[in-house]
């Protein structure tokens, strides 16, 4: 193990850490945002909407993402669309994070109870009341560990960014190993870059979940009084 290469690289791997991290907390928060919306339009049944999402979430679920990043990086420029590295990693993240997430949300909102629909309509809620203030924060909370483990999910799905040529993390270590031929220390590096980022998402994570489980948040059973 070739310690003065670890010392002389690790700032390169530093670098590619936060531009990863960056991207994948811009697009994660876009796909809870496309998750949230096609969920509700799912549940709502909005016509014409709701076959769109489906055919969407299908597409984005059995694709790969690194067919979805070519497919940005090299097949949008025919059309005239250039869009830079690092907009592509974040739109395919979100692309496919948002039908995942869409996924937890119907799920978490199926699993409201009947009663707290029927509830916010007799005191006169409007259906967007009835979601933002009733519907959404149980479904949010049941869906929890769902979301957690996708969060996960697409932070590893990051690693296929380089690509398209974005300096992230698995970037770096291929090009160290091709330059230098250090595959040791290029991939011991990523490892724990990789640790460094999601063993703390992890256990906040599970901080969260147990919580959650404790305080009793989307017991529908308990919330309607069954």
């Amino acid at each position: 193990m070739d310690i003065d290469f670890i010392k002389t690289y690790y700032p390169m791997y530093i670098d590619a850490m936060i531009l990863t991290v960056k991207i994948a907390f811009i697009g994660i928060l876009l796909s809870i945002v496309i998750g949230i919306l096609c969920s509700i339009i799912n549940i709502m049944k909005i016509k014409g909407l709701n076959t769109i999402v489906s055919i969407y979430i299908e597409l984005s679920r059995n694709t790969p993402l690194l067919i979805q990043l070519f497919f940005l990086y090299f097949g949008f420029p025919k059309l005239g669309i250039v869009l830079s590295s690092e907009s592509c990693g974040i739109i395919g993240l979100a692309f496919l994070g948002g039908s995942y997430m869409a996924e937890a949300f119907r799920s978490g909102i199926e699993n409201v109870s009947k009663v707290q629909y029927e509830s916010a309509l007799s005191l006169g809620m409007t259906k967007v009341q009835m979601f933002s203030h009733i519907i959404l924060p149980q479904a949010f909370s049941t869906s929890i560990p769902v979301i957690c483990a996708n969060i996960i999910f697409l932070i590893k799905e990051t690693s296929v960014f380089s690509a398209v040529a974005l300096a992230d993390l698995m970037f770096v270590a291929k090009d160290l190993i091709g330059i230098y031929y250090k595959t040791d220390e290029a991939l011991l590096m990523l490892v724990i870059a990789y640790l460094i980022i999601l063993l703390p998402i992890s256990i906040i994570c599970s901080l969260i979940e147990r919580r959650v489980r404790y305080a009793g948040f989307g017991n529908t059973s308990t919330i309607s009084g069954q």
